[in-house]
């Protein structure tokens, strides 16, 4: 019987060994990726994450950054975070293994790489953002500032009050003693015995976590009581100024002010914090992102605990122009951003477009309002100043773009599996923000057509 088939054969074997580089398509991902972290490193831009050598030369070698770095950012692209699921991909996948040039660091190793070098990715993210910024991908004539509420790597019922948190310490200690007594019986006082066993060295880090909660709850109390002095000390002086006391109740004495009970600290993750969003309630971080309305490239980012957006207007205006060298034309955020103090905020350099209230009734009315006309009245404050500008054509025109622009990137990173932290701690959750950041801008650098072998990138990687 004939047949007409391409010859098969899997035992065939080859004069020559393959190059890797062969198999990846010259406009593919991985390539792109590759040519960009190796630009980095060409440039000394990607020293941060050169460990110190000893000075013996001692040590065994260990797996090269550039390399590291390759897997765990091309990772990022495609939505594989899980240090397990790139440990197999470096053994199956053309792609990973033409970046790690056919080595194979574990999952242990490649945990232990992002963990240790967790305060460096916002240096990497400043570093791929440039090269946005020289492809003219980030001229931020209109930005768009919001925050998302991510999950971190710790559950809701972990939460824990102070009482409950320090009724558990004790537990753990009381155990430890037992156990100790118990060992000295046996072993004698003067000997360690065997070593540590495994459900100790986690009870001894759980107490660690334990430890840390409770901390947090006392520093909040603290932080209540200089507020509650701060209070005071102004409202003595407005009383030196009137010649008499204020009527109405005293204030509370600072050393009298207390958390409420039912205050509760995270026992899993001590730094993250309870967040409410549309769909419940997060035990994580808020993440800030300033995206610019042209290109959807992140010009800024940023990590914190606090549940509401109201205060990061300020210190995210001033990270965007510390990270590009300048602030943007005009800013556009939703009415979690709104004060009149944050109204003050807009000077020379930047307009802002802010909605004044998360009624959705008295947006609608709004909207619906027909465009104004004439003279701004003298006898209106910010607020009304704010909901006539977003009422007019233009207000309303610029403002639109605001729900196109950062909120569909906050889209984009969870399509890619960016929807939760693996990292604890502020510091972990940075670090993966800065993560997420960094990936977004360069595959929308590489999608931009502005690829690598476009002149305005090229010249941007050739400088």
């Amino acid at each position: 019987m004939t047949s007409n088939f391409i010859q098969y054969d899997q035992d065939q074997q080859h004069l020559l060994p393959k190059n890797l580089a062969e198999w990846v398509k010259e406009d593919s991902l991985e390539r792109y990726v590759s040519d960009v972290i190796d630009h980095l490193d060409n440039e000394g831009r990607l020293d941060p994450f050169y460990p110190e050598e000893r000075e013996d030369g001692r040590g065994r070698p260990s797996f090269h950054p550039v390399m590291m770095l390759k897997v765990l950012v091309f990772g990022y692209c495609i939505g594989i975070r899980s240090s397990r699921k790139l440990d197999r991909l470096l053994e199956r996948d053309i792609a990973f293994r033409y970046l790690a040039a056919n080595q194979q660091p574990d999952f242990r190793t490649i945990s232990l790489f992002r963990k240790n070098h967790r305060e460096k990715f916002e240096h990497l993210f400043v570093e791929i953002l440039r090269l946005c910024r020289e492809a003219g991908m980030a001229e931020m004539g209109e930005v768009a500032l919001d925050g998302r509420r991510v999950q971190g790597d710790a559950a809701l019922d972990q939460n824990r009050t102070r009482e409950q948190i320090t009724e558990e310490i004790q537990d753990i200690l009381d155990e430890a003693a037992e156990i100790d007594e118990a060992e000295d019986d046996e072993y004698g006082p003067e000997h360690r015995g065997d070593e540590l066993p495994e459900e100790l060295r986690e009870q001894e880090d759980r107490l660690d976590r334990l430890r840390e909660a409770k901390d947090r709850l006392d520093a909040k109390e603290q932080q209540r009581k200089a507020e509650q002095a701060a209070k005071i000390r102004q409202r003595e002086r407005e009383e030196e100024e009137m010649g008499r006391k204020k009527r109405g109740r005293k204030p509370t004495p600072p050393e009298e002010v207390e958390l409420p009970e039912d205050t509760k600290a995270n026992t899993t993750d001590p730094a993250s914090q309870t967040l409410k969003t549309s769909n419940g309630w997060k035990q994580g971080y808020n993440g800030q992102a300033i995206v610019d309305c042209d290109t959807q490239v992140i010009v800024a980012q940023d990590i914190t605990t606090d549940a509401n957006d109201v205060q990061q207007l300020k210190p995210m205006l001033e990270t965007c122009e510390e990270v590009n060298g300048k602030r943007p034309e005009k800013a556009l955020a939703d009415a979690g951003y709104w004060s009149n103090a944050n109204a003050q905020l807009a000077d020379e350099q930047t307009e802002l477009f802010i909605a004044t209230t998360k009624d959705w009734k008295r947006r609608k009315e709004l909207r619906e309002a027909d465009p104004p006309r004439g003279r701004i009245p003298d006898s209106y404050g910010p607020k009304e100043r704010m909901e006539r500008k977003l009422r007019t054509k233009r207000g309303r025109r610029i403002y639109r773009k605001r729900s196109q622009t950062v909120e569909a990137v906050f889209g984009q990173h969870v399509t890619r599996g960016c929807d939760r932290f693996l990292l604890r701690g502020t510091k972990g959750a940075n670090a993966e923000w800065s993560l997420f950041a960094a990936t977004h801008n360069l595959l929308k650098l590489w999608r931009s057509g502005r690829g690598p072998d476009s002149h305005a990138v090229a010249d941007a990687i050739a400088r």
